[in-house]
């Protein structure tokens, strides 16, 4: 643990695994306000990141996107299947950081389960749109930063502890497996 950490009062390190990792993966990436899907991660070219929408965390904590077949984001990734998300939920809370192996397919079924009204907008066709593609990340390592009690309990121990010069974090991280 780092310095801050050893300040602690109360516990703020927590693995999980199991049916708790799958739990918090898909709460974190529900209640994210962002996601970022960076690829290229081993190619040794840059990382191209870019926002993306979570169609689905399944029960087996794999993540599914549905994405353009003629996008880069594709063409990355028939080079390099390694990806790297990053989630966002607030300012201060609720950040998962997820290294996984994507694989792209052409699932109709899929399609139809993952499927929403608003995706028209991108794929004018609907879910019969031939662009249509599916993008499964299986994480393999993933690690998250959140706060134990909500925001406001947060905030409270922040000013409190700023005002008695102690620390009274409110954080939980650790390593999520599943």
């Amino acid at each position: 643990m780092d310095s801050i950490n050893q300040q602690q009062p109360e516990d703020n390190y927590q693995d999980l695994g199991g049916p708790e990792a799958i739990a918090k993966l898909k709460d974190m990436v529900s209640s994210a306000k962002s996601c970022f899907f960076l690829t290229n991660i081993k190619t040794g070219i840059p990382a191209n990141a870019r926002p993306m929408s979570v169609q689905k965390v399944d029960d087996e904590g794999n993540i599914w996107f549905l994405s353009a077949n003629d996008s880069h984001k594709n063409e990355d990734l028939a080079k390099d299947p390694m990806v790297h998300l990053l989630f966002q939920g607030s300012a201060h809370s609720d950040f998962l950081n997820v290294y996984g192996i994507a694989t792209v397919t052409e699932d109709k079924d899929k399609i139809k389960e993952l499927w929403e009204p608003i995706l028209k907008v991108w794929f004018t066709e609907g879910e019969d749109d031939p662009r249509i593609s599916v993008i499964k990340v299986e994480p393999t390592e993933s690690y998250y930063w959140d706060n134990k009690h909500g925001n406001a309990v947060a905030f409270v121990k922040m000013l409190a502890g700023a005002a008695i010069g102690k620390t009274f974090d409110d954080s939980i991280e650790g390593k999520i497996s599943v």
